[in-house]
């Protein structure tokens, strides 16, 4: 039990989140939006990490971004959208389906079903490759022979 309690301690660091005290807002409202904005946004230079969670100086900027908009009296709409109007769709952890993400919305698809029409077309090249190479009557007569001969040594 005691390890499990030390596991849980060492883990702790791993979920804190890359935001520093100093960027804090005193109102805990207007913070814990703040929070719920900054994973809704991208950081522009991590790879598919959220402002809150990353250590970058961009994301650190966009998260006092964020702050100030909120301190201005922005609502969440009007800030993610005065970041999205500067940095595009990129910086959204989920961006519009509109045509230059269209790609982006189909490719899971389009490799799933690519990924279907490749299994089927091996499974039924391996079967026609099996029924291809079927024994003609002469081996088949010759396979059954060694099989009783082999089957009557084995039982005396």
């Amino acid at each position: 039990m005691r390890y499990i309690a030390f596991a849980f301690l060492l883990l702790l660091p791993v979920t804190a989140l890359a935001v520093e005290p100093d960027e804090m807002l005193q109102d805990p409202v207007l913070e814990q939006r703040a929070r719920e904005i900054s994973r809704e946004l991208r950081c522009v230079v991590c790879q598919n990490q959220d402002i809150d969670s990353s250590n970058a100086g961009v994301a650190r900027d966009l998260r006092i971004l964020v702050r100030e908009r909120l301190v201005a009296g922005d609502s969440d709409k009007e800030v993610i959208a005065y970041i999205h109007a500067r940095y595009g769709d990129y910086v959204l952890m989920r961006p519009p389906l509109n045509r230059a993400t269209l790609a982006l919305w189909m490719a899971p698809f389009v490799f799933a079903l690519v990924s279907l029409l490749v299994g089927w077309a091996v499974i039924s090249r391996s079967r026609r490759r099996a029924a291809a190479t079927g024994f003609s009557d002469d081996e088949k007569a010759e396979i059954a022979r060694f099989i009783e001969e082999n089957a009557s040594k084995d039982g005396s």
